[in-house]
């Protein structure tokens, strides 16, 4: 009996199906926080994770959402710019293992060492036989987007290892989005430029004022300052004796 409990047990833990869906119940939710308080005490598992419960639950569903392993999600699983990215070669892995097509290859073009240079991700569906062409990626794009002009980028030293991960990770958002979970690759969001800085405000603005925000801002003049009314108030009668203000028909 304990030798079938075991097996089954075995089985389970194999099967990527039964992973834990961290968010989807109560239930899972506590399980999911007893195993990601033993991870989180792991030093094997990267510093973004160690003594980090609230980041290994992100992980547990992660794994659950695209049938890997925490361990394999934890170590591919990158923060660049603030926003959580895929190593490309996890992608890679991701897409081959999934069944449902064949293992990603690539097809070259071009004369390499030049602009023209580049190439497409391939794979067929397995259910339809039909090919599956990811969009060309060529050096000239590279630099025309700003990848390869970068300080450090690794289009200057490993261009055909880039060539083949970027088609990958553009074949994957095309045909296998679910895979990926809609997040980009690392070298991608590293090769993405940082965000131009906002236009100050103007120094003599006065807050509140849209109208002359706007008009900074679209390179406008600026609306004349409306004139402004002064009302002038009757002066108030005091009464001598209590100090109170007398009503204007009372003080007639």
């Amino acid at each position: 009996m304990a030798n079938d409990t075991a097996s089954t047990a075995l089985a389970a833990a194999e099967d990527p199906s039964k992973s834990i869906s961290a968010f989807s119940s109560q239930s899972n939710f506590v399980a999911a926080q007893r195993m990601a308080r033993a991870l989180a005490e792991s030093s094997l598992v990267p510093v973004a994770y160690q003594n980090n419960i609230p980041n290994v639950l992100i992980a547990i569903e992660l794994s659950a959402r695209v049938a890997a392993s925490v361990f394999a999600v934890m170590q591919n699983l990158d923060i660049i710019h603030g926003t959580p990215s895929w190593r490309a070669k996890f992608l890679i892995a991701t897409v081959n293992a999934c069944g449902r097509f064949t293992s990603l290859r690539w097809r070259f073009v071009g004369v390499e060492g030049t602009d023209s240079w580049g190439c497409r991700a391939v794979a067929k569906e397995i259910a339809t036989g039909e090919e599956c062409l990811g969009p060309l990626v060529t050096i000239a794009m590279a630099k025309s987007e700003g990848w390869a002009t970068k300080s450090g980028s690794k289009w200057k030293t490993m261009p055909e290892l880039m060539l083949c991960y970027r088609s990958a990770a553009f074949w994957t958002r095309l045909f296998a989005p679910e895979l990926s979970l809609g997040m980009s690759t690392s070298d991608e969001m590293s090769d993405i430029s940082e965000q131009a800085p906002l236009p100050t405000l103007p120094a003599s603005l006065v807050p509140g004022s849209t109208k002359d925000l706007e008009a900074e801002l679209l390179g406008k003049e600026r609306p004349a300052a409306a004139t402004a009314v002064t009302l002038e108030m009757p002066p108030l009668d005091v009464h001598p004796d209590t100090g109170e203000v007398v009503p204007p028909e009372a003080a007639q």
